[in-house]
């Protein structure tokens, strides 16, 4: 209530977006598939809220986010449920850099109203201190690339594909032979950096190809994103959004040929034909945020009725 309060107060309209689609866009991730018995047709339960809402952008709405559960059909961890609760809010006339300030903002907010401060402290499953999170502002801004180059040597960038997978082993990262380049440099940066980072990181400059939903920046190979790691977890990723058509189409056909297959959401694209406006978005996993405030060590602690086998 506190975070749809904080969005209220700034002129963002609520909304709510199909669970069902007939096409699994907006992230990367394996859907949930169902089906209509009256339509005869196949749905996928969503694995993000992005693309309609981006349609409310072109409808006219000039702020707008969803609060919502969202579906991905892959592993279970102390971080991942197969649904989770996610906050996606989208700005026109914004871009990453606002929507960071935003983002910050109201985590600093959320965090002096129900923890007392700006000190979170984490302690171990016997009760003993393991680590104080300090949220103190402002938060810190990291290039991606330099932050990988601290961990895997400054010639990592620089070395063959085949021989930057060799350094992966030598840094103890497994990869899977079907992740393309870019996905094996994020498994680093994800192992390597990431699950090692626990006061908060703004992450910026990110390669285009991991989002292809987001705007590149000026003659460049990066995107105007970041990724806010708090806790050794990307707690929210934002974007300044990419709203050209024509690009937009020629990215999720490239996307579409990763590890995870990806059908294209024509009509979305279709839709941006329409004009949507320069906009920043951004995700809030809500259920890692509760997770980073009260100091839980897994996500099933903060989910009423996580997923598990049957007996």
């Amino acid at each position: 209530q506190e975070m749809r309060k904080y969005l209220w107060d700034r002129n963002f309209t609520e909304v709510e977006t199909p669970m069902l689609q007939s096409v699994a866009g907006g992230a990367a991730a394996r859907p949930f598939v169902t089906h209509s018995n009256a339509l005869d047709c196949q749905f996928y339960m969503r694995i993000a809220l992005e693309l309609y809402l981006k349609r409310m952008l072109v409808a006219g709405e000039d702020r707008v986010f969803e609060i919502g559960r969202v579906f991905r059909n892959e592993g279970l961890s102390r971080r991942h449920n197969p649904e989770f609760t996610m906050l996606e809010a989208y700005c026109a006339y914004g871009d990453f850099e606002t929507m960071a300030d935003m983002v910050e903002e109201m985590t600093c907010q959320l965090a002096e109203k129900f923890c007392g401060g700006l000190q979170i402290e984490h302690k171990d499953e016997e009760g003993n201190a393991l680590r104080t999170i300090n949220l103190q502002r402002p938060w810190k801004r990291a290039n991606y690339h330099d932050l990988i180059k601290g961990v895997a040597g400054d010639d990592f960038f620089d070395i063959p594909a085949g021989a930057r997978r060799n350094k992966c082993v030598e840094l103890g990262v497994q990869i899977s032979e079907k992740l393309a380049d870019s996905e094996v440099v994020q498994q680093v940066f994800e192992k390597k950096v990431e699950e090692h980072t626990f006061d908060p990181c703004f992450v910026t400059r990110v390669a285009s190809e991991l989002v292809p939903l987001a705007k590149v920046t000026p003659g460049g190979k990066t995107v105007e994103v970041y990724e806010l790691i708090i806790n050794g977890q990307e707690i929210s990723p934002g974007y300044s959004e990419l709203n050209d058509p024509d690009v937009q189409r020629e990215r999720l056909e490239h996307q579409a040929g990763g590890e995870e297959e990806q059908e294209i959401d024509h009509d979305f694209i279709e839709t941006l034909e329409n004009g949507m406006p320069p906009a920043g978005g951004i995700g809030i996993g809500i259920d890692r945020l509760i997770m980073m405030l009260t100091g839980a060590p897994t996500i099933r602690d903060v989910v009423l009725f996580p997923l598990l086998k049957k007996k």
